[in-house]
């Protein structure tokens, strides 16, 4: 017996593998799992990540496909009875069957969808989503908010090329009473997978300038129910309930109303009745204001005829009463003109004597004071000549002083006295211009100059 093993090829290993499983597994079976992405290739045959999750963790998973013919047939069905096509991260109720392949592994060939169990999942997360919003008190909280006496400023969450984008323009801008509408479009998804991120996204940046606002609209074109699933989805729905301005929806002819209709502040079918909506907020307010103002006009008209009649009557009573009083005062004004005259001479009698005494007494004081500054005066002019010559004198002794003291300092003086200067190069020997043997020094007296030659230098502590 040999002890050499037996080798197998690659190839003739998966090759068994395939046949082992085509023989165990030749039956279909009814799989539900999720779809976490379509992945459609130009081809038209799709190859899906499926995945079973348990409380948030995968606890399984394994690839599929299906190919073009299949995937046609079953999308198709899906837009029958779901009113949108299939999509990514849903959970799906497949008829599939095992397949292995040498080269691409083990797969689930999907056969068929039931999209009908598609359709239960999507009320499923429709009911969990109300359910939510329920419990955390999101339910009516942009309902409750208070509505804007004129909703004239308007954010408009639509795609740029939507349909339904253009009919609410054309019935906001050209209604037949000329009422002005501002508005500004914060583009996004309005259908569809990506529905939900660019929508939040859009309210997110709305928030920052809600002041500029008083309503955000949410529109889209028709079109059913196709891609109205998001509208289900929970983070969309609370982010429009719990938003600070009231939200309004028009998303399309749907029979069935998804949550984000059900919790905006009003929905409407289609964008044009939304539009129509808007137009009638400021009807309610017109109409009432036109009517006041006809109201106030009538009985404005009315004060004023009896104002006026009121006017008149009072003028003409007036016009007599003034006239008499005037008479009155005119005889009052002539009396005081009389009395004031009399007045008036009397007091200029008294001041002109007042005067001529004020100005005597202030003569004679004059004269008084003149003379005893002339007084004065002169007592000055005969103290200054002496005071003059007294400063002279003094001063005089104190430059005398002064030019013995400079006399007495001068070196031609000092030298008299018997004492002498040694200089070298024209300094005075000291200790900043010490000599040195051999060095030349001349010494000065008051009637000599000697020079000498330097041979020894000495310190005075030296000795």
């Amino acid at each position: 017996m040999s002890d050499t093993p037996k080798i197998f090829t690659l190839k003739q290993v998966v090759s068994s593998i395939r046949k082992t499983l085509e023989e165990r597994y030749h039956q279909t079976y009814w799989v539900k799992a999720e779809m976490h992405k379509l992945n459609q290739f130009p081809s038209g045959h799709c190859f899906p990540e499926l995945l079973q999750k348990e409380d948030g963790k995968i606890v399984a998973q394994i690839s599929g496909s299906i190919w073009k013919h299949n995937f046609d047939r079953i999308n198709k069905r899906f837009m029958q009875v779901v009113k949108e096509p299939i999509k990514d991260d849903t959970t799906l109720l497949m008829q599939v069957k095992i397949a292995f392949h040498e080269t691409y592994g083990l797969s689930l060939q999907i056969l068929d969808i039931d999209p009908n169990y598609a359709l239960g999942e999507l009320q499923r997360e429709r009911q969990e989503t109300l359910k939510r919003l329920q419990k955390e008190g999101l339910l009516n909280a942009n309902q409750q908010l208070k509505f804007p006496l004129l909703p004239q400023r308007i954010a408009v969450i639509s795609a740029e090329s939507s349909k339904g984008l253009s009919d609410f323009y054309k019935v906001i801008d050209q209604n037949q009473w000329n009422y002005s509408f501002f508005k500004m479009l914060f583009p996004a998804y309005v259908q569809g997978d990506n529905a939900v991120s660019t929508i939040i996204r859009q309210l997110q940046q709305i928030e920052k300038v809600k002041h500029h606002f008083d309503v955000v609209v949410i529109v889209r074109g028709g079109g059913g129910e196709v891609g109205l699933s998001c509208y289900n989805n929970y983070n969309l729905c609370a982010a429009i309930a719990s938003f600070s301005l009231p939200v309004l929806t028009g998303i399309g002819h749907s029979t069935n109303l998804t949550v984000a209709e059900m919790i905006s502040y009003r929905n409407a079918i289609t964008p044009t009745e939304l539009a129509d909506f808007l137009i009638q907020s400021f009807h309610e307010f017109s109409v009432p204001l036109r009517d006041a103002a006809k109201s106030i006009k009538q009985q404005s008209s009315s004060i004023l005829n009896e104002a006026n009649y009121r006017f008149n009557r009072t003028s003409e009573k007036f016009s007599s009463v003034a006239r008499r009083r005037l008479r009155e005062e005119h005889h009052l004004v002539q009396q005081a003109q009389q009395e004031l005259l009399h007045t008036a001479g009397t007091s200029i009698k008294n001041n002109q004597q007042m005067l001529q005494q004020i100005e005597r007494r202030g003569i004679t004081a004059f004269q008084s004071t003149l003379k005893k500054r002339d007084f004065e005066l002169q007592s000055l002019q005969q103290r200054i000549p002496m005071h003059v010559k007294s400063g002279l004198t003094s001063e005089g002794n104190k430059l005398n002083q002064l030019i013995r003291s400079v006399e007495l300092m001068n070196p031609i003086n000092v030298l008299k006295r018997g004492y002498s200067i040694t200089t070298l190069n024209n300094k005075t020997i000291g200790t900043s211009n010490r000599p040195a043997v051999g060095e030349k020094v001349i010494t000065r007296t008051a009637t000599f100059t000697v020079e000498s030659e330097i041979t020894e230098v000495k310190d005075q502590t030296d000795e």
